[in-house]
């Protein structure tokens, strides 16, 4: 399940970015040199030991002049180069980059692209608040739609099935094991890190929703971005909440759209790397069960090569990224349910108050379940015979976890108390002896 997930986010979030590359030239220039900026800030920290506080404000101020340098100054790829169409090169490219990425030390572009990734986040966030405070608008999609476009599933579950990063995510549940956790100076700032994460996570959500319902004219116009069920996506973000900060804050309507824009290449593009080094790990120990010892190239170039193999499995275009992404949705859900069932493991084993989890738990897997259920029936209907055969082993391997994670609570019910003592945690290695 974990390798499919990060399979699927690896390709889609490649076809994601190079879209919005092609759709808007004018993020291409603050893209790619925010790699050059975060190695600039992971030599000043971790190297040259400069403060914090001037290096974090240097890296903000940097990022968003590149955006205004990259809305006078439009980059296009040529429309076929070697006989590949121009989102095929941007796809080949975004791999070159993640798997060099994922081979460097965390804190040599990782970490650093990761934090001033996040200021920039933030300070977007705050530009886009501050055009919703000030232009107050309306919403202008309907709370319930009578007019559904045709073969538009229902609510439930679908709904608990297209929610994540804002709410309950197995993705997130991967990096946060993979990657975030062996970057904390001490176990107790776990709560701090997630937590306040998950509230930024909320607020790109609650953004988002804002963007989308109310960066309209008129419900006509909503309806004519949203004429099919699953149209939409980041560009209605961008077009929504560009128009909210032009009439806002005075923001012209292309640097409006480039901020918009870069911002989400830049999310996803640290979701990427990050997938790509964590799909290295699953590709490593799924080796060493089988006896087999693979160096970190090694994995990574499976890795990446099966993300390749299946981003061009349908043409030189990289379609076939999004091949598989209409399965993400229930298999995001079901490892977030997977990763609760852990959470009650250990707190069973703590003899702690396991409800506040166990509720959810069984919540998100009712409705991952079914949601993929149905999805069997759509996919048979429609004789789409791979992705018929990839659901059925996720369901499988759902029901396996289930039972895997009821046996595992079974026994540490029955197993003595787990005690946690400050000196049973082991001092973490500096960032840059990892």
């Amino acid at each position: 399940m974990i390798f499919l997930l990060l399979l699927m986010v690896n390709a889609a979030f490649a076809v994601v970015i190079s879209n919005l590359l092609i759709s808007t030239p004018t993020a291409v220039i603050p893209t790619w040199g925010a790699i050059l900026v975060a190695l600039l800030i992971g030599q000043a920290i971790y190297r040259f030991r400069w403060n914090l506080t001037i290096v974090s404000i240097v890296g903000v101020v940097a990022l968003y002049a590149l955006m205004i340098i990259g809305d006078r100054v439009p980059l296009a790829l040529p429309e076929t180069v070697l006989g590949i169409p121009d989102r095929g090169v941007w796809i080949i490219l975004l791999f070159v980059y993640a798997f060099i990425a994922s081979l460097l030390p965390v804190w040599v572009l990782l970490q650093p692209r990761d934090y001033i990734n996040g200021l920039q986040l933030f300070v977007g966030l705050i530009i886009l608040y501050g055009s919703f405070l000030i232009t107050r608008p309306e919403v202008v999609a309907p709370t319930v739609s009578d007019h559904v476009p045709d073969n538009t599933p229902g609510i439930f579950p679908l709904l608990f099935v297209t929610i994540a990063c804002g709410a309950v995510s197995g993705f997130h549940g991967v990096v946060s094991s993979g990657t975030s956790s062996k970057q904390l100076d001490k176990e107790t700032d776990a709560r701090f890190v997630g937590y306040f994460g998950a509230v930024g996570e909320g607020l790109l959500a609650l953004g988002t929703i804002v963007a989308t319902t109310s960066g309209f004219k008129t419900a006509a116009d909503w309806e004519a971005v949203y004429n099919e069920w699953n149209a939409g996506g980041v560009g209605a973000f961008v077009q929504g909440g560009g128009a909210l900060m032009n009439e806002g804050l005075g923001i012209p309507t292309s640097l409006s759209a480039t901020i918009l824009a870069t911002m989400a290449v830049l999310f996803a593009a640290t979701t990427m790397d990050s997938g790509v080094r964590l799909q290295r790990m699953v590709v490593s120990e799924a080796a060493e069960l089988m006896g087999i010892k693979l160096s970190g190239l090694v994995a990574t170039i499976i890795a990446v090569g099966c993300a390749l193999g299946l981003t061009f499995s349908t043409g030189v275009d990289g379609s076939g990224g999004m091949l598989i992404w209409p399965l993400f949705g229930t298999t995001n859900q079901l490892m977030a349910g997977l990763t609760l069932s852990i959470i009650v493991v250990i707190l069973t084993q703590l003899r702690r108050p396991t409800w506040p989890v166990l509720l959810p738990l069984v919540f998100v897997t009712v409705m991952s379940l079914w949601a993929a259920v149905l999805q069997l029936k759509t996919l048979f209907q429609a004789e789409n015979w791979l992705l018929l055969a990839i659901d059925g082993v996720i369901i499988v391997a759902a029901i396996w976890v289930i039972a895997e994670a009821i046996a595992a609570i079974s026994r540490a019910r029955k197993a003595p108390q787990v005690v946690w003592k400050d000196e049973d945690i082991e001092p973490p290695l500096p960032i840059n002896a990892r």
